[in-house]
């Protein structure tokens, strides 16, 4: 029962940070793709599809990049911070 428990548990929480790095792209990489394409282009015509297009391109970078360095960014800082 207990080792049931665990695995939900850990399930539950491997759940909680895929969820909340997939959320955290969307934002961060909104914000960051939006921000530099204002300053490079401009609010012209083509900025909506210059910036959707960044955007979508910044996220598909972003999220293997959270999901495979966080862990061992999160590692380190616990060495470090005890």
């Amino acid at each position: 029962m207990f080792n049931n428990d665990r695995n939900l548990t850990m399930s539950t929480h491997v759940k909680r940070k895929i969820a909340f790095a997939l959320l955290m792209g969307i934002v961060t990489t909104g914000i960051i793709s939006f921000t530099l394409v204002a300053i490079n282009l401009g609010f012209s015509g083509a900025f909506i599809p210059t910036w959707l297009r960044s955007w979508a391109v910044a996220y598909l970078i972003v999220i293997p990049a959270i999901l495979v360095i966080s862990p061992r960014l999160q590692a380190q800082i616990d060495r470090v911070i005890v």
